[in-house]
């Protein structure tokens, strides 16, 4: 395990109160607004991910919302691990924009579920470890067309793909990293808390599907 010294707690702090703030940016809810397709949050499930984006008709406005969603949870984690030398920081840093995407203070802390910018995270911390859990998502959103399904197996995964350096080759893992998996994809599965009764129920719509 790697990296448990890192800056001093008031710096950590502000870094996490960076992060948090920039995360919380709602950009489903902007970008929607922006190109005259409503509010999000009044369409299909209310969500403000790309997913339900997409169930305004408009795919070029989903990609922009993935992207910039995933973008900022990578951007956060990058800067800060740069600017401190830090794995640890860098991973408070991401946490705490994956908290601002849950729980954004600009929407009264009613946010999205947090998959893109977790796979975001994932890319910049280690991106072998994101493309694997990406790649994971893609087969299962594949053989059973049910976004919140490939979100919930490919988090559940997350963390065990992150000790296969360790596990294949005795490579080292880094602690942080690692726990900033197991925190996301456990909030990942709290989020949708709502979408697996759906799922037992046989009413989760299937990708591409416009909910009433």
């Amino acid at each position: 395990m790697q990296d448990l010294v890192g800056p001093a707690i008031g710096t950590l702090a502000l870094v996490a109160l960076g992060g948090y703030l920039l995360g919380s940016i709602p950009f489903g809810v902007v970008i929607t607004r922006a190109a005259g397709a409503g509010d999000v949050r009044n369409i299909g499930s209310g969500n403000i991910g790309a997913t339900n984006v997409l169930r305004t008709g408009r795919k070029d406005l989903a990609l922009a919302t993935l992207l910039l969603d995933a973008g900022k949870g990578a951007v956060t984690l990058l800067i800060a691990r740069h600017l401190f030398g830090s794995e640890l920081a860098g991973a408070i840093a991401g946490g705490a924009a994956f908290l601002g995407h849950l729980f954004p203070v600009w929407l009264g802390f009613k946010g999205g579920k947090g998959v893109a910018t977790f796979y975001g995270l994932l890319l910049a911390a280690a991106w072998p470890l994101g493309l694997m859990a990406g790649a994971v998502w893609l087969l299962c959103a594949f053989l059973f067309r049910y976004s919140s399904l490939a979100a919930l197996i490919s988090s559940a995964t997350a963390p065990l793909l992150a000790l296969l350096p360790l596990a294949v080759v005795g490579l080292p893992v880094s602690l942080p990293i690692l726990a900033l998996t197991v925190f996301a994809a456990v909030l990942i599965w709290v989020r949708h808390h709502q979408n697996i009764a759906r799922l037992l129920k046989g009413e989760e719509p299937r990708i591409g599907a416009k909910k009433a």
